[in-house]
């Protein structure tokens, strides 16, 4: 170094010599709270470690927070396991993390993974056996202090939004080692009041504050109620064994309040929507009824009645008109027939018909004697067959055929030479 003066760099150089030299301050665990936590792109992870009095810069590597098994929060309280060194850069004195552990929590954490995984696995997490959450109540619910927060944001939401649901608040602890028991106890007594819903939860807090919500016969005691549950537990960020059993999870308490009623004002607006819809319609309906009826009181059958009662009359009149002219003609035909058969020449002179028939029948009976065959055998003409076939030219035989000649007496056999 120059005895008149140095650099900042130099400064910096040495004093970060001096941090690297000393053993206590390579690995060491520091405890404080996070605060301005912040990761980049490069996967490295900055952050302020504080308590009440003090703070100091950090920085997890990429690297290092790869093997994490938690994304660190502002406000986590924790236990960085790490080197002090000199950001020579700047000159800031730097943490520099290899791991962090949630302080106080560790075995919280474990605990509550591995009842998340149980309960989970026995399907009480499933959404086929989540109730649905009535959109009218007319009774609802509150397991949780009754000198919190919460409560009294619940109640505030619920009567502003839908006054006409009463709210019955069942008090119970909502932390420490009793709590628990407590929150069972109230789950069940709840069930007496014909509740349409019930919400069970608190305020934000700690993992500690709000591990009762955490617990196994909380989260099997909310699975088994038949009330709908909505958990509303802690803030947006903190999530509960409860949230995952109950019907429907609520970020906050006031969210609870939220989905557990409907807003009154929104379903005044649709029943006047409603209400409109319905007077139009039946205010159409009636100017249609009323327009048919003013056409069918303008009709002249309803000014004058008779009128119908004149023209069935004439049908009628008609009708009994042309049957009396169709009887009248059938009567009179009939008539005309019967005297035709009177006097026709059958009944008058029936030897007359018969004498007629029987010469039309000798005339009749001679064609024929012209015609038949037999009798032209008689005057001395044969007729010649093959395999009973008449044979009308010779073209018809060949050799070694053998015919049949018919006489009138009789006949022979030959054969074709």
């Amino acid at each position: 170094m120059n005895k008149d003066y140095v650099t900042v760099s130099e400064i910096n150089a040495y004093l970060n010599d001096k941090l690297k030299s000393d053993l206590n301050l390579r690995n060491l665990y520091v405890r404080g709270e996070i605060s301005n936590y912040k990761t980049y792109p490069s996967g490295h992870s900055y952050f302020t470690l504080k308590d009440k009095d003090s703070e100091i810069s950090a920085v997890m590597f990429g690297g290092y927070k790869s093997n994490l098994r938690f994304e660190p929060k502002d406000g986590m309280k924790v236990i960085i396991n790490g080197k002090i060194e000199m950001y020579e850069v700047r000159g800031n004195l730097q943490l520099y993390a290899f791991n962090i552990i949630e302080d106080g929590i560790g075995e919280l954490y474990v605990a509550y993974q591995q009842l998340k995984k149980k309960l989970e696995k026995e399907g009480l997490f499933d959404e086929n056996h989540k109730k649905e959450i009535p959109k009218y109540p007319e009774k609802i619910g509150v397991v949780t202090a009754k000198t919190g927060a919460a409560v009294k944001d619940i109640i505030t939401t619920i009567k502003r939004r839908y006054p006409y649901c009463e709210v019955l608040v069942f008090s119970t602890l909502v932390q420490g080692d009793r709590a628990a028991e407590q929150i069972v106890e109230q789950i069940r007594h709840a069930q007496n009041y014909n509740l349409d819903t019930l919400i069970v939860g608190r305020g934000g807090g700690s993992i500690e504050d709000l591990w009762p919500f955490n617990e196994e016969i909380v989260a099997r005691e909310i699975y088994n109620c038949e009330t709908p549950i909505i958990s509303a537990v802690g803030h947006e960020i903190d999530y509960t064994i409860s949230d995952f059993v109950a019907d429907k999870r609520a970020a906050t308490p006031t969210a609870a309040a939220e989905l557990a009623v409907p807003q009154s004002s929104e379903i005044k607006f649709k029943i006047e929507q409603y209400k409109t819809m319905i007077t139009n319609s039946l205010m159409d309906k009636l100017n249609q009824n009323k327009y048919v009826l003013e056409q069918i009181s303008k009709k002249q059958i309803l000014k004058n009645p008779e009128t119908m009662y004149n023209i069935k009359q004439m049908h009628l009149d008609g009708l009994i008109g042309r049957f009396d002219a169709v009887s009248k003609k059938i009567l009179m035909d009939n008539k005309n027939k019967l005297f035709e058969l009177e006097n026709s020449m059958v009944l008058k002179n029936p030897e007359f018909i018969i004498k007629n028939k029987k010469e039309e029948y000798l005339r009749n009976v001679g064609k024929l004697e012209v015609l038949n065959p037999l009798l032209t055998l008689k005057r001395g003409y044969t007729i010649t067959k093959v395999n009973d076939k008449v044979i009308s030219s010779v073209k018809d035989l060949h050799k070694e055929d053998e015919l049949e000649v018919v006489f009138d007496d009789g006949s022979v056999k030959t054969r074709v030479i």
